[in-house]
């Protein structure tokens, strides 16, 4: 069977016998080859930055087992980055082939590249993906011709559509063969490989002088200011009206009949028919049991938020929108503090924190990081709490759902100008690699968004029912009440909750979207859940996020923005409830 790694040092993988090393620039579908051949579900986003670690899995060629490793995206060899020294390590390493994929509407570019992996003395075969949009741009490409010019085996692809593979790897099984009857050398580079790959693209490649097609010229003007902003307004409004709408839709006409009417009858009458009734059952079926706020939190709250929201972000994704809209509010974003690709990272956080922080590793510095993780932990909900968010002001108003997103926005405004003011260090201008502007292939989009939710079942589920279980045992123990009696200064008086609502900040601990959650419960006034929400918005990273932080800084800043994020939380959320009953 076949397994995965993703990891940043780990010299095991250098010292493996019989692997092939998949490498190329950014943005040409490495991540795609990889899963086809391998099997692997790696996740690929049309955009530069996700892939700063490497994945591994099992290819079968004629019945021999090799190992693909997805090497880092780079540009050269020169290992002036972090994703270009492990390439380098991966190189040195040695291996008994290389599959370069080179992106045929870009072919000067990919091919200096290409010409610099030769120096090793490694087999190569050479992948030419993106045939498509290279013919879509006008350009003819004569694959013989190229073949000749780099000495190595040249396969057309289109990745996507599944094109070429069959052909990639017999090219494969052939170089690796004549590695094995000793037919190949080291080449040393004699020559400027800028010039080289320039001479190589006037030989082979044709322009038929074509104009751009009409999807070609949206993907230049969206990163014009007009049209670019309204577009980027009207896809905003657009991506909110599917995740809340189609949500709440969802919600009512599925999700909520099929637990209020279906599961927890179901397992409320199974249970009661052998167990007495006392604590036990109260846990399983009562009103904080197990079976009966795992289906209600779970089902019918979170998933239809989460499946939208990857439905609208993997497309926006594999179409190449996101990095247009870095470019776009570059000037704006560097007015914060940072850099327009941090706006990749941020909008990243509303899926989960956790993978918007390890994205941040493409940024320029470290302070540049930093602020990413402190604007995503203060005031980017991830895709689980936004479900209960919306769901608890969305019951009331839309409008206090949307002073509830000017708030956070606002909050993440403030939040990344203080942090840049108090971290040292200097954010370098923006570049970002702009990728071809595409329709999403069916096929592959609906694998990676099928591959998002598995993800999401197997990350996320587990932690919210290990609440829920905490829950349950909290309510029938009597420990709830108890704490309850406790924290009424601060969730009864200050913050003008229930004291019930002490729950929630027990839980919020462990899943962020916990700490909303067990609010929709209490029969809140408005006041009340825009101040319950305000403090489940802010309230400290759940344990993953912790972890995440600890890992890519140190335990200080996990202790310093979980810290902060706590008082952040309870203070703004008591400064509300006390403003608003003095106009009260």
């Amino acid at each position: 069977m076949s397994s995965c790694h993703q990891i940043q040092t780990d010299t095991r993988v250098f010292e493996l016998e019989n692997k092939i090393l998949l490498i190329g620039n950014p943005n040409v579908g490495k991540s795609v080859f990889f899963t086809e051949l391998t099997g692997i579900h790696a996740i690929s986003s049309n955009y530069a930055g996700t892939t700063v670690t490497y994945m591994e899995g099992e290819l079968v060629l004629d019945g021999t087992n090799y190992t693909l490793i997805d090497v880092p995206g780079i540009y050269s060899m020169t290992a002036s980055s972090e994703a270009e020294a492990v390439a380098v390590q991966f190189m040195e390493s040695g291996a008994v082939a290389l599959l370069c994929v080179l992106d045929a509407s870009n072919l000067e570019r990919n091919l200096r590249l290409g010409l610099e992996l030769q120096k090793y003395g490694i087999p190569i075969v050479y992948a030419l993906n993106l045939m498509d949009v290279a013919e879509r741009r006008g350009y003819e490409i004569d694959v013989k011709l190229l073949e000749q010019e780099l000495g190595w085996p040249v396969v057309p692809t289109v990745v996507v559509k599944q094109q070429g593979l069959k052909e990639l790897k017999t090219a494969l099984k052939s170089v690796i063969s004549r590695e094995d009857s000793g037919e190949v050398s080291s080449k040393p580079l004699n020559f400027d490989t800028r010039v080289r790959a320039r001479e190589i693209t006037c030989k082979v490649r044709k322009h038929n002088n074509s104009s751009l097609s009409r999807l070609d010229r949206l993907g230049s003007r969206m990163m014009q200011p007009f049209p670019g902003i309204p577009i980027a307004i009207l896809v905003m409004l657009l991506s909110i009206g599917v995740v809340v709408g189609a949500g709440k839709a969802l919600r009512a006409v599925l999700l909520l009949p099929l637990v209020n009417q279906v599961l927890v009858p179901f397992f409320r009458t199974l249970f009661t028919s052998f167990i007495p009734e006392g604590m036990l059952l109260n846990i399983l079926v009562g009103e904080y049991g197990i079976f009966v706020i795992s289906f209600e939190w779970i089902i019918a709250l979170i998933l239809p938020y989460v499946f939208l929201f990857y439905v609208v972000f993997s497309f926006l994704e594999d179409s190449g929108y996101l990095p247009r809209v870095s470019v776009l509010f570059d000037n704006i974003m560097r007015k914060l503090g940072v850099q327009g690709g941090s706006l990749i990272n941020i909008v990243m956080g509303y899926g989960c924190a956790v993978p918007a922080i390890i994205g941040s590793r493409a940024a320029s510095s470290r302070k540049e990081r930093l602020i990413i993780s402190t604007a995503v932990c203060f005031a980017v909900p991830c895709i689980s709490q936004t479900g209960a968010l919306i769901s608890l002001l969305g019951n009331y108003s839309a409008w206090l759902l949307a002073a509830m997103i000017l708030f956070s926005l606002l909050i993440m405004v403030t939040a990344t100008l203080i942090a840049g003011r108090l971290i040292d260090g200097t954010v370098e201008p923006l570049i970002i690699e702009v990728p071809n502007l595409l329709i999403p292939e069916p096929k592959a989009y609906t694998r990676k968004l099928l591959i998002r939710m598995k993800h999401f079942v197997y990350d996320a589920e587990l932690p919210m029912l290990l609440s829920i279980v905490i829950a349950a045992l909290l309510k029938e123990t009597g420990l709830l009440d108890a704490a309850a009696v406790y924290a009424e200064p601060i969730v009864s008086r200050w913050l003008g909750l229930p004291s019930e609502a002490v729950i929630a900040l027990i839980l919020g601990i462990v899943r962020r979207e916990m700490s909303v959650a067990p609010l929709l419960a209490l029969n809140l006034t408005p006041l009340q859940a825009f101040v319950g929400a305000t403090v489940g918005l802010l309230y400290l990273p759940c344990l993953s996020v912790f972890g995440v932080l600890t890992k890519e800084f140190s335990v200080r800043v996990a202790v310093t923005i979980s810290t902060l994020t706590i008082i952040s939380a309870l203070v703004l959320g008591g400064l509300i409830n006390q403003a608003a009953h003095l106009f009260i």
